[in-house]
């Protein structure tokens, strides 16, 4: 019998929240975590403004000897990685080191380390050399800190899939379980807003320039002009369904169903690949879409993204047939830590029975979608479906059921 993968813990870190509970209680009332950046200087950028997370000191939550070795989002991952062992009662000590791996994400975390490694070294000139093995150290520490730390000698590795890279993660994680090791920390934490990080961002030319915060980031509006990035995430605890059961774990949700696809290139005239990352996710799971009660869309936030997610939507379940969430309106897109933040949303929809809203958004009525809006929609969520798109053609499609 495979073994089915449950998630028994959760730990986020937000640009509207610190801490799983924080962080719910603010999506609920519908906290705006986006503002003018102030880890750096940004006047002389177009795009100003980013999610932030608040009132984070890592003195307070890790230990002095590893601050030197760390940069802002190992520090962070390591944070919401201890919550999230917390929160799900497992305490790795009196589990077997080879029983517990770690499966995250990055898309775009390693640059924060990489700019001060080369501010390090150009007075040497080695920055050639730097910038490669600080990207490298980067892949590495992610999931090795959290491996150290916490004595786990089981699967390792990061996945690099852009903004779908956490779901991608989480179903890495699934596989490993079904493959016998029992407990896997995944999910991910993303922070980048850091000088070299933000050029780079801007590179794409699909930031939003807007400097007010509540009109900048704006899924499925009919003014989208772009995204504001942000940094965070989530870190979750998937567990071998059997042996968390035998441990007295509580369970949030089972992971049921993923499916991943890449878009053609551009020009091809071909269909972007969304619809069939949903329709490959719902056959995994056994699923219909009529059991789907809710979708965690991606919301790109520029018109030609919106308009393709919502054609997939719709394709798939009919226009306006399933309500659609979007609580990232309130963080920004956190690149591989925003989906995994969805799941942990989704996860505590299906424990209270309650949809968060999208905030600030005036929709475009030719998008044909049920938005939340306003204010959470009571709902019994037994089915979840969670979205991600990635810069380069990646779609991650991952479903979720309540225990």
């Amino acid at each position: 019998m495979t073994a089915r993968a449950v998630v028994t813990g959760l730990g986020v870190v937000a640009p509207n929240g610190l801490g799983l509970a924080d962080y719910w209680a603010a999506t609920l009332s519908g906290k705006h975590g986006i503002g003018r950046i102030t880890r750096f200087d940004p006047s002389p950028y177009p795009a100003r403004l980013a999610g932030e997370v608040a009132g984070f000191t890592a003195a307070d939550h890790l230990p002095s000897r590893l601050l030197p070795q760390t940069d802002r989002v190992t520090r962070l991952a390591l944070a919401a990685a201890d919550w999230a062992l917390a929160d799900a009662g497992a305490d790795p000590a009196r589990l077997p080191a080879f029983d517990m791996g770690v499966i995250t994400a990055s898309a775009a975390g390693g640059f924060e380390f990489g700019q001060g490694e080369l501010q390090n070294l150009w007075s040497r000139g080695s920055q050639y050399v730097s910038a490669y093995q600080s990207f490298a150290w980067f892949y590495a520490v992610n999931s090795g800190q959290i491996s150290i730390r916490n004595g786990m000698k089981g699967p390792a590795g990061v996945v690099v899939g852009e903004g779908a890279g956490g779901l991608d993660a989480i179903a890495q994680a699934r596989r490993q379980i079904r493959k016998g090791t029992p407990l896997i920390v995944t999910g991910a934490v993303d922070a980048s807003i850091c000088p070299w990080g933000w050029v780079a961002q801007l590179a794409t030319g699909r930031l939003s320039t807007s400097g007010e915060a509540a009109r900048a980031y704006l899924p499925f509006d009919r003014d989208a002009h772009g995204y504001v990035p942000g940094e965070g995430g989530a870190i979750l605890i998937a567990e071998d369904e059997e042996a968390a059961r035998a441990r007295g774990a509580r369970v949030y949700g089972h992971i049921t169903g993923y499916g991943a696809t890449t878009d053609p290139r551009p020009g091809s005239g071909r269909a972007p690949g969304l619809r069939k990352a949903i329709e490959i996710a719902l056959a995994d799971a056994g699923a219909d879409a009529a059991d789907v009660d809710v979708v965690f869309a991606d919301g790109a936030g520029d018109p030609a993204g919106d308009r393709a997610e919502a054609a997939a939507i719709n394709t798939v379940f009919g226009e306006r047939a399933v309500p659609v969430s979007v609580p990232k309106t309130m963080t920004g897109r956190l690149y591989a830590g925003a989906a995994p933040l969805d799941v942990a949303a989704a996860l505590l929809a299906m424990r209270d029975g309650v949809i968060p809203a999208a905030v600030h958004i005036e929709p475009c009525p030719d998008h044909a979608l049920d938005l939340v809006l306003g204010r959470p929609r009571p709902a019994r969520v037994r089915t979840a479906l969670v979205l991600a798109r990635g810069y380069g053609g990646f779609n991650s499609a991952l479903l979720l059921r309540a225990p």
